[in-house]
């Protein structure tokens, strides 16, 4: 069976704007440009047959997927799987803070090398790895579930990016409302485009 997923990435949030590491922190919401893109996010998946909305239960992801599904007027479920990556210590630093702080490990995070920050976190944080398996967890979950055919998932630029790498395929700078469109079919799971 042909199982379609689009997971989007939340619009522009106060915490982007400001410069800010949000992980799990939910006071971040959208500005009046992520509302845009919320909504621009609905209207390219208007035609794509999307049946449900499965959403991570942060402030930022559920506005997106809330003002997404004006046009597509489907269910719309939490899912803590796909919730943003927890950075422990961090969260709500501005990026010069952390990099002041905590150099060596957002170097090894942000390295152009594949794998070299994978089992790196910051103190009470979460690696990619744990991310990773995370994300996919949830994937399974709702493709091994027969009632839906194709999926909406409005989720974070960690787990475009963690995706996009468990498929090797490089991974990109992924903008706020990007949607990247995964299928699987059978066992194989497949990268179609991004949109």
């Amino acid at each position: 069976m042909t199982k379609d997923f689009y997971v989007f990435r939340h619009g522009q949030s106060t915490y982007n704007l400001a410069g800010r590491t949000q992980g799990q922190t939910n006071d971040s919401v959208l500005t009046p440009l992520g509302e845009e893109q919320a909504l621009s996010i609905g209207q390219k998946l208007q035609d794509k047959g999307v049946e449900l909305i499965a959403t991570s239960p942060l402030q930022r992801a559920v506005q997106t997927a809330t003002l997404a599904n004006q046009s597509l007027k489907v269910p719309l479920v939490t899912d803590n799987d796909f919730i943003e990556v927890n950075v422990g210590v961090v969260e709500g630093m501005h990026y010069t803070e952390i990099l002041n702080r905590y150099r060596e490990i957002f170097e090894k995070l942000h390295s152009p090398h594949e794998g070299e920050g994978f089992d790196v976190c910051y103190p009470q944080g979460e690696t990619q790895r744990q991310v990773r398996q995370r994300i996919w967890a949830g994937l399974n979950r709702w493709a091994n579930d027969n009632k839906y055919k194709t999926i909406a998932i409005s989720s974070h630029g960690i787990a475009i990016t963690q995706i996009m790498g468990a498929l090797n395929t490089p991974s990109q700078d992924v903008k706020n409302g990007a949607i990247l469109h995964l299928r699987k079919d059978n066992d194989q799971w497949q990268i179609i485009e991004m949109i």
